[in-house]
This record gives structure tokens, sequence and C-alpha cells, in this order.
């Protein structure tokens, strides 16, 4: 519920580092979702040559323009100014941008929520030795990227070992944290099983905790879990689950409140 006298700063920006050349859609969805989300402002990094696609398809973002033409190279000045960050849809994994997640990951105050998925746990699975870096993130891999990332280590074990929170993606969604029973997440469809699905679910928790930056991450990311599955279980009340596509749930968001879902729990 909004508060009548309130204005876009008092609910939180997020910084979503996103895309490249030939992938900015994971940039355009994941951004969109994060406003969808309820909060204030959005800012997207992405590479010179994707701007005029961002602004054209969601004019409502701002953005932090990488000089790289192609990729994600250089972290964004002045972190301070987010209340949550997400990085890692469509990135890619050329060196210069692994260069750029580290010193990112060296760069971040731990007081603010980072959510890592996609070609950030990729690069993070070729280089393990930075996942002390992570202590405090959220982590989003669907089960082969839990893989490639801890093997067969339980996840539970994992999220004590490098205080991490862990949404691994799969039929049923399971939450783990440090110190919290784990949470698995009743909501969503096969027909989520498509391409963009997950950029959203990066872009809604990044625009959730950036609204909410000092309460209960935990609770905050697992509502975020529950909300997108339920934007793909109305939208298929209504057509099929083969016709669902990333950008039908973005736009699901719009009739669900942040509140409705936490009074489900």
């Amino acid at each position: 519920m909004r508060i009548q006298d309130s204005a876009k700063w008092d609910y939180g920006h997020a910084l979503v580092v996103a895309g490249s050349y030939g992938r900015v859609g994971c940039a355009i969805l994941a951004a969109k979702a994060a406003l969808r989300s309820g909060c204030g402002m959005v800012t997207a990094c992405v590479p010179s040559r994707c701007v005029d696609a961002v602004q054209s398809a969601f004019p409502e973002a701002m953005l932090a323009v990488d000089s790289n033409p192609y990729h994600f190279s250089a972290v964004p000045h002045d972190l301070g100014r987010y209340q949550a960050i997400a990085v890692g849809p469509g990135i890619g994994c050329e060196a210069a941008t692994a260069r750029a997640l580290h010193d990112l990951l060296v760069a971040r105050d731990e007081e603010v929520p980072l959510v890592l998925d996609a070609d950030a746990l990729n690069i993070l699975a070729e280089h393990r030795e930075w996942l002390e870096l992570c202590r405090g993130a959220i982590l989003t891999p669907h089960v082969r990227e839990y893989e490639r990332l801890f093997g067969e280590e339980d996840p539970v074990v994992v999220a004590e070992l490098y205080g991490l929170t862990i949404v691994l993606k799969h039929h049923r969604t399971v939450v783990y944290a440090p110190g919290e029973l784990p949470y698995e997440n009743a909501t969503g469809n096969a027909g989520m099983a498509t391409a963009g699905s997950g950029d959203v679910l990066t872009g809604m928790l990044a625009g959730m905790l950036a609204q909410r930056p000092y309460l209960d991450w935990f609770r905050t990311v697992c509502v975020a879990v529950r909300l997108h599955g339920l934007a793909g279980d109305r939208w298929v009340e209504r057509h099929t689950e083969s016709g669902l596509i990333a950008s039908d749930l973005v736009d699901e968001l719009a009739d669900i409140s942040t509140e409705e879902v936490e009074g489900r729990q």
C-alpha cells in the first residue's frame, strides 16, 4: 500500500546490471520487473550499444551506460545510490565481465541486498574462490547452475558455510538461508519454463528488496518467489501454459499486490 504523501525515493532505487549486445532483452525484462514490483526507481546498467533498445522498450528506466559497446566491463559509479543491486542476466562471461563482477563484489556494501543470477553464477562457477566475497548475497541458480557451483553439496550446508540465501529454482522452488527453515514455494506452473522467466524473478527480487533493505531479507525473498509463481498461475488461468512468455509475468504483476501475497503466506 502506497503512502499518499510520498515520492519515488521513498520506495527505493534498484540497480540492474544485465544484458549484452544481442541479449539486451534480459536487461529489459529484469528492469521492468523491478519497477513493476513497486520500487520507486530503476537504473539499468547496459553496454553502450544497448542504450537505444532499452530506452525504446522501457522509457521509465534510468541508465548507467558501460563504455564497452558489447558487454559489462566496469562497476557503475556511486554504488551507494542504490538500495538493492542485481547482476547477471545476459551479461555473458567475457574476461572483462568477470573482472567487473569481481570488482563489484569487492566494492559492494554487504548491508545492501545483492542478487546474483545467470551469467554471474556461471562466472562464479569458474572462480569459486570468489564465493567468500559473496557473503550475504542472494543467489538464484536453477538446478544445473547449482551443480556447476556446488556439485552435490546440501544447499542447507552451503547457505550456512558461505552466508548465502539460495533460491534453488525448480518445479517447486526452495529458498535456503542461514538460520532459517527451507521455504518450499507452492505457486507456479510448467508454462514458466520459458526463456526470460528467471530474469523476471531477478528483477522482482531487486525491486522488492530495494523497498525494505533493512527488514527481513529472507521473508522478502520468499514473498518474491511466491509472487513470481502466482503471476504465472494467474496468466495460465486465462490462457495456455505453452503460450506463456516472460513479459506476460511482468504485466501480470500489475494486478497482484505484495500485501495480498504476504497475506497468503
